[in-house]
């Protein structure tokens, strides 16, 4: 008997190429936005980032003179890189915990409960700019309510958003405040923890905290992962904070609010050094790239998914 060296696909009826077209067409308009809305950008943008593309006509190339300006003749990537970074590392811990402990109180079952928690969600669903406006009137210096609040206690609040000291600080604390949409996560996760667990950790004697350590967060250990990659990704794409809080759009007093994605925009739509801001995307999508990654396998530690052998 001979072997067989491929697979042979075997001859399709009539009504099952039939089914097989329809199936293409289906997923038709799904492949024309692959291909045609992210594949050939990201392409283009890579081909433009070895050139001097200004927009309007020249594109010559370069090879990899954006980069090496990038790193060495641009102390505002530096500057913007670092403002990004600061935001991250503090904005993403802090909301974090932030929506797990809300989510444990608004797990409680007493009256009124739904209330309080539609009340802590609202901040997560309204329009961005109108929010940051909103803040922006907080925050002023002499007549903002946060401030104002501070006076009665005796304490002289710093003037946010024009102290370079205090403008990253200002932008978390707002972001603080909108906690409510991870908050409706783990609180969708904490639901899901049988509670016969609970109960046989409080036969043994586990204290509230130890019944948290380790039946509460390892259960909902997944949701946090999640939301940590989904806010670190996002975190590293902040913009319209510096953009909108800012006169002009600047970046604050002293670059303090000049973020990467703030940066980027400037060059390519305010001096349309369009091959440079495409380089500074490809450098932005490595750096999360690898994080993410990262993340993902430092997640191996700490995650716990049920059926696991670990």
């Amino acid at each position: 008997m001979k072997a067989t060296i491929g697979h042979k696909r075997p001859k399709l009826s009539k009504l099952a190429r039939q089914e097989e077209r329809q199936g293409y067409m289906f997923i038709l308009p799904w492949l024309i936005g692959l291909f045609g809305i992210t594949l050939f950008p990201m392409l283009f943008s890579l081909y433009a980032s070895f050139t001097n593309y200004d927009v309007t006509s020249r594109m010559d190339f370069i090879g990899i003179d954006n980069y090496r300006r990038m790193f060495s003749d641009d102390p505002l990537f530096w500057t913007s890189l670092g403002n990004t970074l600061y935001y991250v590392v503090w904005m993403v811990p802090l909301t974090t915990i932030g929506s797990v402990l809300l989510a444990l109180l608004l797990n409680e079952k007493i009256l009124g409960m739904r209330f309080f928690r539609t009340i802590y969600y609202l901040p997560a669903v309204l329009s961005g700019v109108g929010v940051y406006f909103l803040w922006m009137q907080l925050l002023s210096p002499t007549s903002g309510l946060i401030n104002t609040l501070l006076s009665w206690v005796g304490i002289s609040g710093p003037a946010w958003l024009s102290d370079p000291v205090w403008t990253k600080p200002a932008i978390i604390l707002m972001k603080m405040w909108a906690v409510g949409g991870g908050m409706l996560l783990y609180l969708a996760s904490l639901q899901g923890v049988p509670s016969q667990l609970y109960e046989a950790a409080k036969l043994d004697g586990a204290s509230v905290f130890r019944r948290f350590w380790h039946i509460t967060l390892p259960m909902i250990s997944p949701v946090i992962f999640f939301d940590v990659v989904t806010s670190f990704i996002g975190g590293f794409q902040v913009f319209q904070e510096g953009y909108v809080m800012t006169e002009s759009g600047n970046g604050g007093p002293m670059n303090s609010l000049l973020f990467y994605n703030l940066h980027m925009w400037h060059k390519a739509f305010t001096v349309f050094d369009m091959g440079y801001a495409m380089g500074m995307a490809w450098v932005l999508f490595v750096i999360v790239l690898v994080l993410t990654l990262i993340n993902m396998k430092l997640s191996r530690r700490w995650v716990y998914y049920e059926g696991d052998d670990q």
